[in-house]
């Protein structure tokens, strides 16, 4: 007699041998080395071009130390959410300095920037309300715009006229509804920024609420940990600025800053900040390094660096010089993404193909990141077996 549970595995083995037909099937490689732009997997030595740290601050002794101390004084974990006995000292200083670095008057961190988006939205709209949404924006922030309810619209990448007409369509039919717009300012799959000031402009001419995702851009782009809002000047004309602390700043968590009101309400209706273990005071000890650290002038001349490195890989690909630390080269098909990480691998270099759901279909691609830790020689050696690759 077949059990349940075998003809689940069944049903489920069928799903991956299809997944795997179509190119998509996934599964976890491990890392046999400490993070940095070398790294083990499999026994073989790669250069990493795949990590967010893009200021190579998750190996920085000084986030180390950091962490270490704060476990010996705290212990490694918060023994319960926020609102219960789970918040320290460490999580309230690292949330005033979030405030400060972003140009807001408070900010509160979260387990993880899926829990922030996910959590801020639908504490924020709901249903008889509109959010209105770049087509490229983040999966967490589709995932928090469904889970609120709210009628949703969604427009083509970085397309200010069909924005304003869903903003104006917003208004005709639901005059009392909250509306929200919701972009990343540098979209995390194609490296590209959203035009920020004339989304600000839409949004305040029609009354609309505006959230934005700062997560690849803040360590990266504008002084300190600005990010792209700080660095165009707009921080008091956004209400939500959502952030991670797994990037630039090289440890993990996420964070939403805005207004003293924002927070407070979010503390009270945000159900993964409510519900969540806190993160552990040691991790929020090893952030406030890594945002002292993207604030000194040790931070600027790492972002200086990045900036060359940015320039050096656009020069060998031939290409304008990216916007970001994210330099996409789309393929189309899983195939040939997956061919060439391949190549890729078997010249010395991790870059993994990036395929759907993660993107949309029929836009496979590579998707390098660079950070201050590579050297300049491990950039134009990437160049090169790229060029080669093309030309094969």
């Amino acid at each position: 007699m077949t059990s349940s549970m075998d003809s689940l595995d069944a049903q489920l083995s069928a799903n991956l041998v299809t997944l795997a037909g179509q190119g998509l099937r996934r599964s976890l490689r491990v890392m046999e080395s400490a993070r940095g732009p070398g790294i083990t997997c499999a026994g073989r030595e790669l250069i990493n071009f795949s990590s967010n740290d893009y200021l190579g601050l998750a190996s920085h002794p000084a986030l180390a130390q950091a962490m270490s101390e704060a476990a010996l004084r705290w212990g490694v974990g918060s023994t319960a959410s926020r609102l219960i006995c789970g918040t320290t000292a460490e999580h309230a200083a690292l949330e005033e300095e979030l405030a400060v670095a972003k140009g807001t008057e408070a900010a509160l961190v979260f387990s993880t920037g899926v829990a922030a988006a996910t959590g801020t939205i639908p504490a924020l709209v709901g249903k008889g309300d509109v959010i209105i949404m770049d087509k490229l924006a983040h999966s967490c922030l589709i995932d928090g715009a469904r889970a609120s309810d709210a009628t949703l619209r969604i427009f083509p990448h970085n397309d200010l006229e069909k924005l304003e007409s869903h903003l104006s369509w917003a208004r005709e039919k639901h005059p009392d509804a909250r509306v929200m717009i919701i972009t990343e300012s540098v979209f995390s799959m194609d490296g590209d920024l959203a035009p920020l000031r004339e989304i600000v402009e839409l949004k305040e001419r029609y009354g609309a609420l505006l959230f934005v995702d700062e997560a690849h851009a803040v360590g990266v782009l504008g002084n300190g940990a600005q990010g792209l809002t700080g660095g165009l000047g707009l921080n008091d004309r956004i209400e939500i600025q959502m952030g991670t602390l797994g990037k630039a700043l090289g440890v993990s968590g996420g964070y939403i800053a805005g207004s003293r009101m924002l927070i407070d309400h979010l503390i009270n209706r945000a159900r993964s900040f409510i519900f969540s273990t806190a993160p552990s005071p040691a991790v929020a000890s090893a952030c406030r390094a890594g945002l002292r650290i993207v604030q000194s002038q040790e931070g600027e001349s790492l972002k200086v660096r990045l900036r060359e490195h940015i320039r050096l890989l656009s020069a060998g690909l031939g290409m304008p010089t990216a916007t970001s630390a994210i330099v996409p080269l789309i393929l189309g098909s899983e195939v040939r993404a997956l061919a060439g990480a391949s190549r890729l691998s078997d010249a010395g270099f991790f870059v993994p193909a990036i395929r759907y759901p993660t993107v949309p279909r029929h836009t496979a691609r590579l998707r390098i990141t660079l950070s201050a830790a590579h050297e300049p020689d491990q950039i134009r050696a990437l160049a090169a077996a790229l060029t080669m690759s093309s030309a094969d």
